[in-house]
């Protein structure tokens, strides 16, 4: 387990790696003032890592929420190239994934929980609107239909789950010139219920990690900011 401590303007936060009951690890912490509610978050393709500690800690100090963030690959050792990442989606299961982030829902404690992710953790949003557990849901350019490499018999598609969940409780922070949220796919997002939020001219990934070309710092200053009003709700 890692365990670090941050004096913050509310006291300390400690943040910690746990094992949820399932056995995924997960970065969690809470502010030392009653949180606003409970946040969790369903990274990247990259799995979790110091971009996630960071992320935890920070808002749990600037929105004062219990947050924790979830591997998506959990017990594997994947290698830093793209390709052997997505090779191992498809055999990600859709039931245990959605799983690792109700137990990390429980895990935070709080009555009220929201979800937040990106890339591939944002099709994971989407597919937690079946899910009654989270209050609203904010995805940042997740796949709205599976990539072809992505398909198998327990990878469910994006907007099957939208349509049998409540879209309405989902925010879609997308880029126009990002090849996974193509507009007739957006039009679809609209169409099941999902409240959308468009940046122009940005593409893939351009909100929550700065070390990314395609990073745009005042539209990820604005993007988050809406997925904050838009959790508390």
């Amino acid at each position: 387990m890692r365990l670090t401590a941050t004096l913050t303007a509310f006291g300390k936060t400690y943040a910690m790696r746990i094992t949820l009951p399932s056995g995924t690890v997960a970065e969690i912490a809470s502010p030392a003032t009653p949180p606003t509610m409970g946040l969790v978050i369903a990274p990247d393709i990259w799995s979790l890592r110091p971009l996630y500690d960071q992320m935890v800690e920070r808002l749990v100090v600037e929105w004062r929420m219990a947050v924790c963030a979830v591997e998506p690959f959990p017990g594997r050792t994947l290698a830093a190239e793209i390709e052997p990442r997505f090779a191992a989606v498809p055999t990600l299961d859709d039931t245990n994934h959605l799983r690792d982030l109700h137990e990390a829902a429980d895990a935070l404690g709080t009555t009220r929980v929201g979800l937040m992710g990106f890339c591939m953790g944002g099709m994971y949003c989407f597919k937690s609107a079946i899910s009654p557990r989270f209050a609203r849901i904010a995805s940042f350019y997740g796949m709205i239909r599976l990539p072809e490499k992505w398909r198998s018999a327990t990878q469910g598609e994006p907007l099957d789950y939208l349509r049998r969940g409540d879209a309405s409780k989902v925010l879609a922070l997308i880029g126009t010139a990002d090849p996974y949220t193509p507009p007739h796919d957006v039009d679809e997002l609209r169409s099941v219920g999902c409240s959308v939020v468009a940046y122009d001219a940005a593409e893939h990934a351009f909100a929550h990690d700065a070390t990314r070309p395609s990073y745009r710092e005042a539209d990820a200053r604005d993007a988050f900011s809406r997925a904050r009003v838009w959790l508390l709700g």
